[in-house]
C-alpha cells in the first residue's frame, strides 16, 4: 500500500483505520470518503463526499488521486439492515460491486471485511472453522456470504488482489456503536463510566467473539502487506481475539468497578440474530498464512477501555 482511498470511513472502523494510515503512509497518501463531510477536516487532510452508488465518482477519485489501494467499508450493519432489508441490500451489494470495478479498471489492490454474521444457525458454533456451512438467515448475513464470493470471483476471474476478513464484534472508545447485535459490548463501557450499572439486551450465557479495535487495525495492515504467495484463502478469513457473554464482561468491569450493576431488558430481533451466530472461530488459517496474532484479552482490553473513555468523557464535560 502506497496510496490508498477508503469508502466508509466515517465508521467505527474507518474512523480509527484513517488515522493508523495517515500515520503509516503520510496525509496526502490517504483519500478518506463518506456520504457525508466530518465534523473536522485538517487542512492537510484529503476529504471527499462519495456515495458508493455512484460508480462513477468513485472512479474519478480513484484516477484523480492515482491510488493503488481501495478499502471498501461502506455498508449497513446487522440490526439496521433488519429493520432496512432492501436498503441493505442495494447498498452492501451495489456499493461493493462498484468498488470492486474499480479495483478492476485500475489494477488495485482490494480489501472488504466480513463478518461472522456470514455464519447461520446450521454452522459449527464452537471453533467454528473457515470453509464450514454458511447460510445466514439475516439480510446482513446474506449479503456478507454474496460479497465474500464476489471478492473470490474478482479475484479468479480478473486477478484483482482482493483480501477480507470475518471481524467478530469490534470494541472502541473513537466511535459510538453503528447499528450491530454485538454493540452492547461497546455500550456496556460507555454505561459503566457515565451510570455505573448497564442494561444489556443481549441475554447471559450468549457467547460471542470479540476483538479489540486496536487489533481489527493492525490485522488489516497486516493482510494488506502479506506475500500474496502465501495467501490460500484471500478473502474471509476468521479472526478473533476472545469469546465472551454478557456475564463475563461484567465481572471483567467489576474487577476494575466493583460497584457496577448490571440487568438484562433482551431484544428479541438482535438476540435471534446473536444465536444464529458462531461461539467461537478457528483462526488457524490467518495465523499460518499472514501471521495473525491479537494482543489484547478481555482484562486487557477492559482496563484500557475503562481509562481511555474516562478520559474521552471527561474531555467533554
Amino acid at each position: 500500500m502506497k496510496r490508498v482511498l477508503v469508502t466508509g470511513c466515517l465508521g467505527q472502523i474507518g474512523s480509527e483505520l484513517v488515522d493508523r494510515l495517515r500515520k503509516d503512509l503520510g496525509n496526502s497518501n490517504v483519500v478518506a470518503t463518506d456520504i457525508r463531510m466530518p465534523q473536522v477536516v485538517k487542512e492537510n487532510e484529503i476529504f471527499e463526499i462519495l456515495d458508493v452508488m455512484d460508480l462513477d465518482k468513485m472512479r474519478r477519485l480513484a484516477e484523480k488521486y492515482q491510488v493503488d489501494t481501495l478499502i471498501h467499508l461502506a455498508a449497513l450493519l446487522s440490526a439496521v439492515a433488519e429493520e432496512k432489508p432492501q436498503m441493505a441490500w442495494n447498498l452492501n451489494m451495489t456499493g461493493l460491486v462498484n468498488a470492486l470495478e474499480v479495483a478492476r479498471e485500475f489494477d488495485l489492490k482490494f480489501f472488504t471485511p466480513s463478518s461472522i454474521g456470514a455464519f447461520g444457525p446450521d454452522t459449527p458454533k464452537d471453533n467454528t472453522s473457515q470453509d464450514t456451512i454458511q447460510r445466514p438467515t439475516t439480510m446482513y448475513g446474506v449479503t456478507k456470504v454474496a460479497g465474500e464470493l464476489l471478492c473470490d470471483y474478482y479475484h479468479t476471474k480478473y486477478g484483482v488482489d482482493t483480501r477480507g476478513v470475518r471481524f467478530p464484534g469490534l470494541i472502541s472508545y473513537t466511535t459510538l456503536p453503528g447499528g450491530g447485535t454485538t454493540d452492547y459490548a461497546v455500550d456496556i463501557y460507555y454505561s459503566a463510566i457515565k451510570e455505573g450499572k448497564y442494561t444489556c439486551f443481549i441475554d447471559r450465557g450468549t457467547a460471542m467473539d470479540m476483538m479489540y479495535m486496536p487489533d481489527a487495525i493492525d490485522a488489516i495492515v497486516q493482510l494488506m502487506n502479506a506475500d500474496p504467495n502465501r495467501l490460500v484463502h484471500r478473502n474471509a478469513f476468521n479472526i478473533s481475539a476472545m469469546s465472551f457473554d454478557p456475564e463475563e464482561i461484567k465481572q471483567s468491569i467489576q474487577k476494575v468497578m466493583p460497584e457496577f450493576e448490571m440487568d438484562y431488558e433482551v431484544d428479541p430481533v438482535r438476540q435471534g440474530i446473536a444465536n444464529s451466530w458462531s461461539n467461537s472461530l478457528d483462526t488457524t488459517c490467518a495465523q499460518e498464512e499472514w501471521g495473525f496474532s491479537p494482543k489484547y484479552d478481555l482484562d486487557d482490553m477492559t482496563k484500557d477501555m475503562l481509562v481511555k473513555l474516562q478520559e474521552k468523557l471527561t474531555e467533554k464535560v
